[in-house]
């Protein structure tokens, strides 16, 4: 009996080990595109960074070209424009940060108070319509506003009250303001989704205790509203802060339309790779600099990640 027992066991694990895979099989069948596009587009492409470290060569090939070291990282951080893109790229995604998120969770709570669906959806529909925009259309539209000859700010607004029109495109005092003004107005909508999907999620309950209390409106934002959206702003923290060395080529590139003017104030290290790139041809410089950005993106997230972990745990990424 004991025998027949011991014999059986294995054939019982063989055959549930079978229904096990036969059921999550799909599941594995699903993600199988998914892995193979993360597999081209995202790991392939790393063998690239040997060129970070080559004296590029297209007749001898990437393999085949001297070594040079960290001469090119050198020749990036050597040069007089690596303080200024540096500089902007940091302060400006530490801007669009808090801006953003200022502006999403504001227009999140006040669609979530809209009662009838139809302008619920349409609010929703309307607000998140530019950033399904490309930048090369917002760019234009942007173009018929600030055109120096041509746009309306100075047809239809400065010159009918007496003022002289500006040359916005040379001009770069203003260029701060128009570009977080532009990102806000462009990505706002994205970010008001996700909040406002976390605001749904609130239990009812919380709201209604708090108006047997007696509590406002604002008090009911303050004290439940905000407080909850913290897990949700904090994940969002952690990614922002992983790109806070990246920038969004077309805004700092296609908006100004490469005015040489606005460099001080637009360039960021996004556009300074595409800029030596394109204009001197430089390959193992552009590489090196997106090898750099890469790392110290992947340093902030990760100490991020632990300053977030130090004090609330349960909102970490890992």
């Amino acid at each position: 009996m004991s025998t027949k027992s011991t014999a059986a066991a294995p054939a019982k694990q063989a055959s549930r080990k079978k229904i096990r895979w036969k059921r999550i099989l799909p599941f594995y069948l699903m993600a199988l595109p998914g892995l193979i596009y993360i597999i081209i587009n995202n790991y392939l492409p790393m063998f690239g960074i040997a060129i970070a470290f080559k004296k590029l060569n297209f007749k001898m090939g990437i393999w085949g070209s001297p070594w040079c070291g960290f001469d090119n990282f050198k020749f990036l951080f050597a040069s007089s424009d690596a303080w200024v893109i540096t500089r902007n790229t940091i302060l400006y995604n530490i801007i669009f940060f808090l801006a953003g998120n200022i502006v999403a969770i504001a227009i999140a709570i006040l669609i979530n108070e809209i009662r009838k669906k139809f302008v619920k959806k349409l609010y929703q529909s309307l607000i998140l319509l530019p950033f399904l925009m490309s930048w090369v259309i917002i760019s234009y539209l942007a173009f018929t506003f600030l055109s120096a000859e041509t746009g309306m700010v100075n047809n239809s607004i400065l010159e009918p009250i007496g003022r002289e029109g500006i040359n916005w495109y040379q001009e770069r005092k203003y260029w701060p303001f128009i570009l977080v003004f532009i990102n806000v107005w462009k990505g706002v909508g994205y970010s008001m989704i996700i909040y406002l999907s976390s605001i749904v999620g609130i239990s009812m309950d919380y709201f209604e205790a708090a108006r047997i209390d007696g509590a406002t409106k604002w008090q009911q934002i303050r004290r439940i509203t905000l407080p909850l959206l913290k897990p949700t702003l904090i994940t969002l923290f952690i990614l922002s802060v992983g790109q806070i060395f990246r920038s969004d080529f077309g805004l700092f590139y296609q908006m100004p339309r490469n005015s040489g003017a606005l460099y001080p104030v637009t360039r960021t290290l996004d556009v300074y790779i595409y800029q030596a790139l394109m204009k001197n041809n430089d390959y193992s410089m552009s590489s090196a600099a997106s090898v750099y950005q890469s790392i110290v993106g992947f340093v902030l997230i990760i100490g991020a990640n632990k300053l977030v972990k130090k004090y609330e745990s349960s909102s970490s990424l890992f």
